[in-house]
């Protein structure tokens, strides 16, 4: 919900420390044992006590400095009901505490699902324990993060959202939330010649402003208004006060020459390089980093920056993203003017940079100060021709990074092998830059385990043995031991965990379900792979097993998240085997069967949009309230309504659609699943079956006439989950049997 103006105006310290009651880990005169601030040294505290309602008055936090290699470490001590972290921030005292529920407590806590029946006195660790990251740099999060994930998230998601990353580790986090009012309020007025309505027609609304943020598009789908800009403003000046109480760096966006239209008209002696076309989106223009007006634009956009959320010491820039054209400009020359203007509005700033595609071009990382800078990977688990990163960005520092997931597909699993393979032998080679590790799923909240094992990489050193780890995992995860837990860990770790980058793919195969009807569809989404990686039929075992699990481990909800993410991957896979038994009867002629294997596949799709309904992070209608949430009158509740919901369907305009952009964000949500996706198939499927009845060719379906109407009016959208996960899964498991 959009927050109250007085946060707005709140100054850099938040208003977290205005709470000075002493608490565990500070003195009684508010000041630490070693005299760190008081709202520093409480911040754990209060993240803890977010967290462990019932037992966080059982942990003290203590702040330590870090050793000579100025490292962060945490060091977990005590007694049954008395237990010490010690860390180097209140983030890394997190870690710490998040350490300790995993190995002594059997606890979890992620961003999908937590399980904390712990006993009324917490367990004493075995004996004291020290940890080490062993990189500096663990950066969280996509460009692409604030649309696909939700655009319209309150403050009490991103407060939880933030305890959760720095229980995991991260330091270093990307926020996007506001970059709009920085533009707005940097180009508006007499110094650049653009008034408030024009800007704020630029300007996309919020689900698709990352692309803007990265110089793919602009003005989409409707103008945003002022109470819009000023909202999210509000949120993201508290992520960014609560991630300086933490002891987080938030990186924010900095300046790299996107612009209005009409820039050069209105600046006199202007040069902007035209940047054509992105997948059916016009792109905004490129002011020539070399030249004075840019200086200009960058300290404008800086200031307007600072006075709204505060300097950082990290600022994420891509130059030409997917496709920029440089035209007539070296990119060396235009990477030397985006730096300098960095470092006049903040000497000592970092320049973070994608690693994608071909970006950073070896011209950039050569013509900049390199211990400035760090290359995010995101295609590090990707390609087997990726192995020398050092050479690729010539000893540019840079990260291990992951995108396990593109558009917030909904699929299970990751490239866990390589993670372990690769990593550590990267970080400990001779002449090695790697400097940390980025975790950037195009869409966060998904793929707990994944984001439990990638997120340890920063924090332990030595071989990785992977089946001991989803023992482990499958203990802390559930609360105990158990047979069948262990089992079906097992046989994830060995299909959809088991993945690795020799196919060229970092993600899962989506379901055929969410694809526009073809019955020779091989994907949904037109980026996606074209095959499942492992065999279906050796994963769903593992759906058995976690519905054989005792009874007094069924109750948490990570339990629920981790049943109902192996039931919908089970049926999503079973998509893909039924689809071409279905071509195989259209082809034949057989209308019997046709019919008969149509029909079983809309049951499927019916059971599988009854078990996501179970879930609330699975409902369509949450999300989509959340978009309404935002709006001040009932015109703008429908705008936001229909930007979150294009860009999980058609994306964009008709012409992003065609050009590949279409299911891109396809999900296995409820009201998706039962809501367009079956009305498409079911119309597919009357057609072919009225085509073979008539011995005639199917007639041409307008695909995107039909989505853009559904979108304007997909009837009621259910905003609260119905049913019992077990008792749906258990339908599914006897279904597919």
């Amino acid at each position: 919900m959009p927050l109250p103006r007085r946060t707005f105006l709140t100054g850099l310290a938040g208003t977290a420390g205005a709470t000075a009651a002493c608490s565990p880990g500070t003195t009684a005169d508010g000041a630490s044992g070693d005299g760190a601030p008081v709202q520093r040294r409480a911040a754990a505290s209060e993240a803890a006590r977010r967290l462990l309602p019932r037992h966080w008055d059982q942990i003290a936090f203590r702040t330590a400095h870090p050793g000579q290699g100025a490292e962060d470490f945490f060091r977990i001590s005590g007694r049954r009901g008395h237990i010490t972290v010690t860390g180097t921030t209140p983030a890394t005292q997190l870690t710490g505490l998040g350490h300790y529920l995993r190995h002594t407590a059997h606890a979890s806590i992620t961003w999908a699902g937590s399980q904390t029946d712990l006993p009324d006195r917490l367990p004493a660790p075995a004996a004291p324990v020290t940890v080490r990251a062993n990189t500096p740099h663990r950066f969280v999060l996509n460009d692409t993060n604030d649309g696909y994930t939700g655009a319209y998230h309150g403050w009490d998601y991103w407060e939880r959202e933030l305890d959760v990353l720095a229980l995991h580790g991260y330091n270093e986090v990307l926020v996007y939330i506001g970059a709009d009012t920085v533009y707005h309020r940097a180009f508006q007025g007499r110094e650049f010649g653009y008034g408030d309505e024009e800007l704020r027609a630029w300007v996309p609304a919020p689900a698709h402003q990352p692309w803007w943020l990265l110089q793919n598009m602009s003005a989409f789908p409707h103008p945003v208004s002022r109470q819009l800009l000023d909202a999210r403003a509000r949120l993201g000046r508290r992520v960014c006060d609560r991630l300086r109480e933490l002891g987080m760096t938030p990186v924010l966006p900095g300046y790299f020459g996107t612009v209005p239209p009409g820039f050069a008209e209105r600046n006199p002696g202007a040069r902007t390089v035209p940047q054509g076309d992105w997948v059916g989106f016009a792109r905004p223009d490129w002011l020539d980093p070399r030249t004075g007006h840019f200086a200009r634009v960058a300290a404008a956009f800086y200031r307007a920056q600072d006075e709204l959320f505060g300097p950082s010491t990290m600022y994420k820039m891509d130059l030409l993203h997917e496709g920029g054209k440089p035209g007539d400009v070296p990119v060396g020359e235009a990477a030397k003017g985006v730096e300098k203007a960095l470092r006049t509005a903040h000497p000592g700033a970092t320049w973070v940079i994608l690693g994608w595609q071909h970006n950073p071009p070896k011209a950039l990382t050569d013509a900049v100060d390199k211990e400035r800078m760090l290359v995010v990977d995101g295609l590090s688990d990707r390609f087997p021709a990726i192995t020398d990163r050092e050479a690729d960005w010539g000893a540019t520092p840079y990260t291990f990074g992951s995108i396990w997931n593109f558009g917030g597909h909904t699929t299970l699993g990751a490239n866990t092998p390589d993670w372990a393979s690769l990593f550590e032998a990267w970080r400990t080679k001779e002449g090695s830059t790697l400097s940390g590790i980025s975790l950037m799923p195009e869409a966060a909240d998904n793929n707990p385990a994944a984001f439990a094992l990638f997120s340890e990489l920063a924090w332990r050193t030595g071989d990785l043995d992977l089946q001991a780890w989803f023992a482990d995992w499958s203990t802390a995860r559930y609360g105990a031991a158990d047979p069948h837990a262990a089992a079906a860990w097992d046989t994830l770790r060995r299909t959809a965990y088991g993945t690795t980058r020799a196919d060229k793919w970092a993600e899962g195969a989506d379901g055929l379900f969410g694809a526009r009807p073809d019955l020779a569809a091989k994907s949904a989404a037109a980026w996606s792979p074209r095959r499942t990686r492992y065999e279906p039929a050796d994963f769903e075992p593992a759906l058995g097993e976690l519905l054989a699990m005792r009874h007094g481990l069924r109750h948490s909800s990570a339990y629920r998240r981790d049943l109902l993410d192996v039931a919908r991957q089970a049926l999503s896979n079973r998509s893909r085997v039924l689809l071409p038994y279905i071509k195989e009867a259209y082809d034949a002629r057989d209308a019997a069967r046709f019919e008969r294997l149509t029909r079983e596949w809309l049951e499927l799709m019916d059971l599988l949009d009854r078990l996501v309904a179970t879930d609330s992070r699975h409902l369509l209608g949450r999300w989509v309230a959340d978009a309404r949430a935002w709006g001040a009158d009932e015109r703008e509740r429908d705008q936001l309504a229909y930007d979150q919901l294009t860009l999980v369907t058609v994306w964009g305009p008709r012409s992003g659609a065609d050009a590949g952009l279409r299911d891109y964000a396809n999900r296995e949500w409820a009201g998706l699943v039962g809501g367009l996706y079956r009305l498409r198939w079911e119309r597919y499927f009357t057609e072919l079956r009225t085509a073979l009845a008539e011995r005639r060719t199917p007639r041409k379906i307008d695909w995107f006439a039909m989505e853009d109407q559904w979108i304007r009016d997909p009837g009621r959208l259910a905003t609260r989950p119905v049913g019992d996960t077990y008792e749906i899964a258990k339908r599914v498991h006897a279904q597919l049997s």
